[in-house]
């Protein structure tokens, strides 16, 4: 589920639409204290003892997505960037279904939802309560082409902020995995 709603995020990118979500839930400074972080670490632990062993196994894994992007304020810059090249996308703007989606108004909430869903989806402290993306793009007519250009915007926001090729791939593993909710067969 987690990989569905990163593809959601970077959909609602591209819609510049409605999307509602829940504040991310961390410290007044963004990041999470010492006692946060070890209450974290104990439920972890006791999950896996529960789950037997399941838990503990991807403690093992490493980092989380999240964590190796850097967290909630590295995604935050990521996606305003992101909103903000759409945005100015003529291409994109010559289909009248996005066009007619993009609410100068709106794009500071779009940003944040984008945040929080990213944030969520990538194993962060976030919660993503917004629409599906067949919803939230069914009257939009997206095209193949208008998805090459986000994904050409996209990789090029990732880019400016120095995202390691690894994590793009899985980033962009993610949003593929929704394309089919949000393009249109032609």
């Amino acid at each position: 589920m987690p990989r569905k709603l990163i593809a959601l995020a970077v959909g609602s990118a591209v819609l510049l639409g409605f999307v509602f979500v829940s504040a991310c839930q961390e410290g007044a400074d963004g990041q999470a204290t010492e006692a946060e972080e070890a209450a974290v670490e104990e439920a972890a632990v006791e999950e896996a003892a529960v789950e037997g062993g399941a838990g503990a196994q991807e403690a093992d894994a490493g980092p989380s997505l999240y964590d190796r992007l850097g967290g909630v304020y590295n995604i935050a810059a990521v996606a305003d960037d992101l909103i903000d090249r759409l945005a100015a996308n003529d291409a994109l703007n010559t289909n009248p279904g996005i066009s007619a989606a993009r609410i100068p108004a709106r794009f500071p909430g779009l940003k944040f939802q984008l945040t929080a869903m990213v944030c969520q989806a990538t194993g962060g402290p976030c919660s993503y309560t917004g629409m599906s993306m067949s919803d939230a793009h069914v009257n939009l007519g997206i095209t193949e082409a208008d998805w090459e250009l986000f994904e050409a915007d996209f990789k090029a926001t990732l880019d400016k902020f120095g995202v390691p090729e690894a994590e793009q791939q899985e980033l962009f593993a993610i949003t593929s995995s929704t394309k089919g909710d949000i393009v249109v067969t032609e």
